[in-house]
């Protein structure tokens, strides 16, 4: 669902990404929640790990690729406790949201970017 969602990326973002891994993990680790604030594991639900275009210089080549991290079981109980949309839909809201951050997006920004995917 995240890769189909990646796929149908408008060609000016697609074409952009560079090497960006993706990565489902069942939750997200101690070491990110307490880096963010957060308590419960339930409410985050992807992470984008990275420098985003916008703040990039040449002194960042040679570095990792930036990941973007999806958490199975908070996207889970977010979908269960919603119960008006389709997971495939929460999914791709998870990975554009993310993938927005890559590129240095507002969050207005990124629900247009949102509408395009669907």
């Amino acid at each position: 669902m995240a890769r189909a969602a990646l796929d149908r990326l408008p060609p000016q973002f697609a074409g952009q990404m560079g090497e960006i891994v993706l990565l489902v993990d069942e939750w997200p680790d101690k070491e990110v929640l307490a880096g963010l604030g957060i308590d419960n594991p339930y409410e985050l639900t992807g992470i984008y790990e990275g420098l985003p275009l916008t703040e990039r210089s040449i002194e960042h080549s040679g570095t990792m690729p930036d990941r973007v991290r999806l958490f199975r079981r908070p996207i889970l109980d977010e979908w269960a406790q919603r119960g008006d949309e389709s997971i495939e839909h929460l999914v791709a809201h998870v990975v554009v949201h993310e993938i927005g951050h890559h590129f240095g997006l507002s969050d207005d920004d990124m629900h247009a970017l949102e509408e395009m995917v669907e």
